[in-house]
């Protein structure tokens, strides 16, 4: 059987810090699903198909990672892909504290369910889609937080 792993998010946008963990995350697991949610408290900086796109571009030569959106529960996405694998990084302690109990509310959902948590490399601790967001939406540039060059403003 092989071993799936969904990396969820929003992924809006998808940084280098993502990408490292999808990159360590093939070295863990068979297949990697880069699953992005549709997350209703957010309202999304770029659109979820140019997101699908940019980030299916980057990993365009690893057969084994997939790119995917879902909407509902990633446990019911899990049980739809036939992943037993969630795949999360964490860069810090309130990190790790947020993704405690919706690990534990995944299981509940899907049991056998199981969350790997993965620390994020310590040269990309401090990268934020919320930071990059900001930077890019006042004009900075935000190439070296970015495995693709991001899209100008005025999407």
């Amino acid at each position: 059987m092989p071993r799936i792993a969904i990396f969820p998010g929003s992924f809006d946008p998808f940084t280098n810090g993502h990408l490292d963990v999808v990159r360590r995350g093939v070295e863990l697991f068979d297949e990697v699903i880069v699953a992005i949610g549709t997350n209703s408290s957010k309202q999304r900086y770029l659109p979820v198909e140019q997101m699908v796109g940019l980030i299916a571009g980057v990993f365009e030569h690893e057969p084994r990672v997939s790119v995917r959106t879902f909407k509902g529960l990633t446990a019911e996405f899990a049980r739809e892909t036939g992943a037993r694998y969630l795949l999360r990084g964490l860069r810090n302690s309130p990190d790790f504290e947020y993704e405690k109990p919706i690990a534990y509310g995944n299981q509940h959902v899907n049991p056998g369910l199981e969350t790997v948590f993965l620390l994020t490399s310590p040269a990309l601790g401090s990268v934020s889609s919320t930071i990059i967001r900001d930077i890019h939406r006042f004009g900075g540039n935000v190439d070296a937080f970015l495995p693709y060059p991001m899209p100008p403003l005025g999407r």
